[in-house]
């Protein structure tokens, strides 16, 4: 009898093109969609373009501007007028600012059970509510993707998340995926699928599900998935697109590597307390705490369900003259329905502030609270700073729990509310309308791409060196977020297209007087903790300390999209053998790895780092496939893969990656056309 294999292994079975699937080891898949937003899109399609490809490889590749869409000055325009040319001239669907959150426009109009997504968004799972096997990467593997070339991972171990019974009155699907981070931790998906099973998991709405698999990002989770049903098809019916509908499901009996049961009977409201995703409590135990803000959107519930749920609750009443409610329609669908029907007004005249259908808040881009604040939001992420400015405590919840406490001014339990419970009727129909999603030009040729002068070429970084020596530059605990790295604020994210400009905030909320450090010494070396780089996959927060001249950085763990980008932008990520030997280290140690290229090369798994300060030695670990290696010996993926030749011609679905050729001189630095 043969292996019953659940979805997870399913689809990854289908798209296989390298590699075996044994947990832990390095496989390659076909990639058939690809997106961007705007907040890495530019050094993705600056580097596909340094392949010199004339169209992507891909059955869809779409570039959303989402992100950054506060028009301060000239340079975020200037952004997205060369994304919306590159799309034009090279096979991409470009949806417009004001379109929406690029998770859920993907979600409705593009989705497909069954096929693959790589993003250059760490949410990018979202889309697995429908079916579809969604993963995080940084941009450069995006590139790569577009290019036909394979995404390589380490094969997941696979998590069954069994949902028993049903969702109680006032208990919401976002207290599902909270219940998780309570168990696992925010790196308890390392190395995991969640693949969501049971009578619960068929219970919920498609947008149900796909808040569910959006937050599984926050526990590490490669990506996250359920079946599709009727439920799906129903959803796809009224997207208009039901041909694009197809049923995918696990075997009967499938068999997994891990379990996990949850009784949705029993569970009751959470929240997540600050300053991490994991931090969770039951509503009950917060009731009375004064809330300054409430914030309702982002990629996890900006849902027509869930801006009616809000609707629902405020209307007819006043927003609490404490508190300052705003929302973000997830899309201009969303947008215009609750417009229809009068939801809008509802939100309106409650005194709710409306921003655009964007990602706002949740990254710190507008609508910052005044320090000291308690703001409840509907969003995914709440690490120190992360806002928009620190000293701000920002607490995870449902739209439910956020608009009780829109309502009444303080955190409280949903269920306590004198009132019957929330019930949404999703439309047999949703309003169609992709007029501010651009076809690819009919006339690429004609297309000229205009460069704004904040579009700098990125720096390439040289081949490794032999002997890797220089002072420890900070020392940071555990859990220190690619935000903490490089804060994605509104004065900073306007730089992404401009490295050395953006490189000056590295570690700006973490350690101020990093970057003159680094400057002052010539590069260096980092400490961490566990789960270093842990939430956005944002690889500006691998590409600037490179450019800084970091050499490696030594850290207990390690979060799985950044441990990617960092060997991708030539940065070797060491792991400590010991973690008690975290302590033996302190900023200005001077550290040396002799023949550190040699051993690399020669697939040496444990590296001594002496510590030329008090003469001590430490073993640490390299966890890394002989592909990446590969990579940090040539100084990363951008001169790999623009030094080959055979990347115009390679066949779409072969075995070979760009890293399994290192060779080439390096091109000309990108964007210098």
């Amino acid at each position: 009898m043969g292996e019953r294999l659940n979805l997870t292994r399913k689809l990854i079975a289908d798209h296989l093109v390298s590699g075996t699937m044994e947990p832990g080891e390095e496989i390659g898949i076909r990639i058939d969609d690809t997106l961007t937003q705007d907040a890495t899109g530019t050094l993705a399609y600056l580097m596909f373009e340094a392949m010199g490809l004339p169209r992507v490889r891909t059955n869809i590749s779409v570039s959303y501007v989402d992100h950054q869409l506060l028009q301060v000055d000239t340079r975020n325009a200037d952004d997205h007028v060369y994304l919306q040319d590159v799309a034009a001239k090279y096979g991409i669907h470009y949806s417009k600012p004001g379109n929406g959150i690029c998770h859920q426009v993907h979600l409705e109009r593009f989705s497909r059970p069954g096929d693959t997504l790589l993003g250059s968004d760490s949410h990018t799972p979202t889309c697995g509510g429908v079916g579809m096997l969604a993963l995080g990467a940084g941009g450069q593997d995006v590139a790569c993707a577009m290019a036909g070339l394979p995404f390589y991972l380490r094969m997941p171990k696979v998590l069954a998340i069994e949902l028993r019974g049903k969702l109680q009155p006032w208990v919401a699907s976002k207290d599902i995926i909270l219940e998780v981070l309570r168990r696992l931790t925010v790196k308890g998906g390392v190395g995991r699928v969640f693949e969501y099973i049971g009578p619960g998991a068929g219970s919920l709405e498609v947008t149900d599900r796909a808040t569910v698999a959006n937050m599984g990002a926050e526990g590490g989770a490669t990506t996250s998935i359920f079946a599709s049903d009727e439920k799906v098809r129903r959803y796809f019916r009224g997207q208009g697109r039901e041909e694009m509908y197809r049923l995918v499901q696990p075997d009967p009996d499938a068999e997994y590597d891990e379990r996990m049961v949850i009784d949705l009977d029993r569970l009751e409201p959470l929240i997540a307390k600050p300053h991490s995703p994991d931090n969770v409590v039951p509503v009950r135990e917060l009731a009375g705490l004064a809330v300054d803000q409430v914030a309702v959107g982002s990629c996890t519930n900006s849902s027509f369900q869930d801006l009616m749920t809000i609707a629902d609750l405020v209307r007819g009443r006043t927003v609490h003259p404490r508190v300052n409610l705003v929302c973000s329609p997830g899309s201009r669908q969303v947008y215009e329905m609750i417009a229809a029907n009068g939801a809008l007004t509802d939100l309106i005249a409650a005194g709710a502030r409306i921003l655009e259908s964007s990602c706002g808040p949740c990254p710190g881009l507008g609508a910052v609270p005044q320090t000291g604040a308690v703001s409840v939001r509907s969003f995914n992420r709440n690490f120190e700073g992360r806002c928009g400015a620190p000293g701000v405590n920002v607490y995870l919840s449902s739209p439910v729990v956020a608009a009780a406490a829109a309502i009444t001014g303080e955190v409280v339990d949903p269920r306590a509310l004198d009132r019957q419970p929330v019930r949404i009727r999703l439309p047999r129909a949703y309003k169609v309308d992709d007029r501010m999603i651009l076809p690819p030009s009919e006339s690429p040729d004609d297309v000229e791409i205009r460069r704004g002068p904040n579009i700098q070429p990125i720096p390439r970084r040289g081949p490794l060196d032999a002997t890797l020596c220089g002072r420890v530059l900070t020392r940071v605990g555990d859990n220190v977020s690619t935000d903490g790295i490089l804060p994605a604020h509104a004065h900073i994210l306007a730089l992404r297209s401009n490295v050395p400009a953006i490189s000056e905030h590295v570690f700006a909320l973490v350690d101020p007087e990093f970057v003159p450090r680094a400057k002052e010494h010539g590069g260096g070396f980092v400490v961490a903790g566990n789960n270093y780089g842990q939430g956005s996959s944002r690889e500006h927060a691998a590409l600037a300390p490179s450019y800084l001249g970091v050499k490696a950085i030594i850290a207990k763990s390690f979060a799985r999209i950044h441990r990617a980008n960092l060997a991708n932008w030539g940065v070797l990520p060491l792991e400590f053998i010991d973690p008690s030997e975290y302590d033996l280290l302190d900023r200005d140690d001077e550290l040396e790895i002799v023949d550190a290229r040699a051993m690399l090369a020669a697939g040496v798994t444990e590296i001594p780092v002496r510590n030329a300060t008090n003469g001590r030695t430490l073993l640490t670990r390299v966890d890394l496939s002989e592909r990446q290696r590969g990579l940090l010996l040539v100084g990363g993926l951008l001169n790999a893969a623009s030094g080959l030749d055979a990347v115009a011609s390679h066949d779409r679905g072969a075995t070979s990656g760009a890293g399994s050729a290192v060779v080439g001189a390096p091109a000309e630095p990108v964007g210098a056309r």
